[in-house]
């Protein structure tokens, strides 16, 4: 089998990501969240599952315009039913559980992105390490809950498709789509670890699927009942920042500290 790296326009990553003709696509993905501590063994804190919907607009310059609402919960280790209160193994302290709400996650596809090409199949893979300051570093209210100065993250993300599909001029959105997702990030706000050493570890899978019936039942309750916004992406890019698990816990912090259950109720547009 022949394998080779090779650029591919970037309407051939929007066929892998989302789709050619401005429709919502969706992606599931599920996994675990480890601790990682010095001196310790890791323990699996959640299992996680989550959902993306996006879009896709073209532009006259040959770039694309994507905007995208996405949804994490995170769920008991062992059942697997969502969590809305947290037992701190550290602590012992019961935490109100914030899940992942970010509305919106925007950016622009334009160029070239490159692929490896090994047979039948392609992968694109993203390994993306962010340092920015924390937004809740310099408020005294969240001393107890995120200090650092500074947010530092790695992502590593594959995602695979059947080369035959990309290449088909025919196809605007792939549906065969196998996704891989890890992360090594820092302990989310809402956990209220302070500056205790350590990290948290996802690993997670998932897959592109037809439509928002074919997302997981639990993704489909919630979504129905109290954040129905996320049926479909915005219609064209918002306005507005992107939206981080840091900023919603900032934007929400009075709801947190009242104990509300999360993610908060949002309507569609």
């Amino acid at each position: 089998m022949v394998t080779s790296i090779e650029e591919f326009d970037a309407k051939y990553w929007v066929k892998v990501r989302s789709s050619l003709d401005a429709k919502p696509t969706f992606i599931t993905w599920s996994g675990s969240i480890y601790s990682f501590m010095p001196d310790e063994p890791k323990k699996r804190l959640f299992k996680i599952v989550g959902m993306s919907v996006s879009r896709c607009i073209a532009n006259e310059d040959n770039s694309w315009d994507f905007t995208s609402r996405e949804l994490t919960y995170y769920l008991d280790p062992i059942t697997g039913e969502i969590l809305h209160k947290w037992e701190n193994p550290w602590t012992g302290e019961i935490l109100p559980v914030v899940h992942v709400a970010n509305n919106p996650v925007q950016g622009r596809f334009q160029g070239t992105v490159p692929a490896k090409r090994e047979g039948e199949i392609t992968t694109f893979s993203f390994d993306l390490f962010s340092s920015y300051p924390n937004p809740l570093a310099e408020d005294e209210r969240f001393i107890e809950y995120s200090p650092n100065p500074t947010y530092q993250a790695a992502e590593l993300f594959k995602l695979t498709v059947p080369t035959q599909d990309l290449l088909d001029p025919e196809q605007t959105s792939i549906s065969e789509m196998i996704l891989s997702w890890d992360r090594i990030g820092p302990w989310v706000p809402w956990m209220k670890m302070g500056n205790k050493a350590g990290q948290l570890i996802y690993s997670t899978s998932g897959l592109k699927v037809n439509s928002f019936n074919d997302l997981p039942e639990l993704l489909q309750e919630e979504i129905n009942n109290y954040v129905p916004l996320y049926k479909d992406a915005p219609k064209s890019q918002l306005d507005q920042e992107n939206m981080t698990s840091w900023k919603y816990f900032k934007q929400h912090f009075a709801a947190y500290q009242a104990g509300y259950q999360f993610p908060l109720p949002v309507a569609e547009e």
